[in-house]
């Protein structure tokens, strides 16, 4: 094994034992398995005890592999998993295959090379990397399959299980989005193809650096961007080029927006900033239930000038969920507020997606907020470049920055 290898193996045990939380560990891990292998894309299976499928955990590259599963010996990864064995297989091989019981456009005329994540007594699960130039030599074989063994010891030790989402059909599912504008006399690539499937009930929290597109995509989803090119689906709906009257129908039916700017109208107090939604919303729940929900109805006739900016920022969560709406989009919903109120905010926005099952997709650029979320997808110069599932989420309450 060349030096680059074992440096590579190492890094792998500085990762698991220096990460606060194993999926976190397990992304740097399919970082460093990609780029130590030049594989394109690459993705980690876990193996769900209970239901006996093999399940898509964290995604490197733009293929979202998140909302797929395989059954016990069902296609590569069901295989893999069950033989416990690795397979390897050059690009003019590769036709037809499967990954996980559904044909994927993820493997096709691609060399690759799937290894199983197993301790001495079980596999709870599997590699796969794919997208390299060259063929996967035996050497790397012999790397992943030793990197897995110490991913697998770490797993096991941790002792968890997770369970998949029970409705795997998406809410939402985006399609190679691209937005590009004019700067001058530049053209500028804001969104670069974006896949992403959102599913109902879950939290989504969306990472990356200032201008790396997560806004534009939050607000593209939410019919107050137009994309450039790709396809959005609602509900199996086309809304990639909605009319104005299509726009305003989704927007009263299926979104509810938290501004990091609060937007209230400074005239109206609280229960009139909310009741102003209520009354053009269709099915629309009680005002003053709204503002229970978010702790406030003690301020339900305090005008906006007359609050702070946490009490502020919990009043547009509940004019959000005034319109009872299927879909929550939240942007950087606790950038200008401190730690304990971005606490109480969070915790707003938690008990929502948990009691309410409301889908919420939510944008920062902390970390630490991640850590509360079903999903973590990662944008990078306009295009994702990892999507984790967390297989235990923390509570709003046990965040720490």
């Amino acid at each position: 094994m060349d030096t680059l290898h074992v440096q590579i193996l190492w890094q792998v045990m500085d990762q698991l034992r220096d990460a606060n939380q194993l999926e976190e560990a397990l992304s740097r891990c399919l970082d460093l398995f990609c780029r130590g292998t030049q594989s394109g894309k690459g993705s980690i299976w876990m193996l769900d005890e209970q239901s006996g499928r093999t399940i898509a955990t964290n995604v490197y590259d733009t293929y979202d592999a998140t909302g797929e599963s395989a059954g016990r010996g069902e296609g590569l990864v069901g295989r893999v998993v069950e033989s416990g064995t690795g397979e390897r297989h050059k690009a003019s091989d590769v036709q037809n295959m499967k990954l996980a019981g559904v044909d994927s456009p993820a493997l096709s005329g691609k060399n690759l090379m799937c290894v199983p994540i197993k301790t001495p007594k079980h596999t709870v699960g599997c590699l796969l990397l794919t997208d390299k130039k060259s063929e996967y030599t035996e050497d790397e074989m012999t790397l992943c399959e030793q990197c897995c063994s110490l991913l697998a010891l770490d797993i096991e030790d941790k002792g968890f299980t997770f369970r998949p989402f029970e409705d795997r059909e998406p809410i939402v599912r985006v399609r190679g989005v691209m937005k590009e504008f004019m700067s001058g006399e530049e053209m500028r690539q804001i969104l670069k193809g974006v896949d992403l499937d959102i599913y109902p009930g879950e939290l989504v929290v969306v990472l990356g650096e200032s201008g790396c597109g997560k806004s534009t995509l939050l607000n593209i989803i939410g019919g107050m961007d137009r994309m450039t090119k790709g396809e959005v689906l609602v509900e199996g709906k086309d809304m990639s080029s909605p009319t104005e009257e299509e726009l305003t129908e989704y927007r009263r039916k299926y979104v509810g927006f938290i501004f990091q700017a609060y937007n209230l109208m400074p005239n109206l107090n609280a229960y009139e900033n909310i009741e102003f939604i209520a009354e053009i919303s269709e099915k629309a729940m009680d005002s003053m239930e709204a503002l229970r929900l978010v702790g406030l109805e003690a301020k339900a006739e305090s005008m906006p000038a007359a609050l702070s900016g946490g009490q502020m920022q919990r009043i547009s969560i509940a004019r959000a969920l005034v319109k009872s709406p299927k879909i929550i989009l939240a942007d950087e919903p606790t950038a200008a507020l401190d730690y304990d109120t971005s606490i109480k905010v969070l915790s707003v926005i938690e008990k929502i997606s948990k009691e309410n099952k409301t889908t919420v997709l939510m944008v920062t650029h902390n970390p630490e907020i991640a850590k509360m979320a079903n999903r973590v997808v990662r944008l990078r110069d306009g295009k994702i470049s990892s999507i984790r599932v967390n297989l235990k989420p923390l509570k709003a309450t046990d965040l720490v920055w």
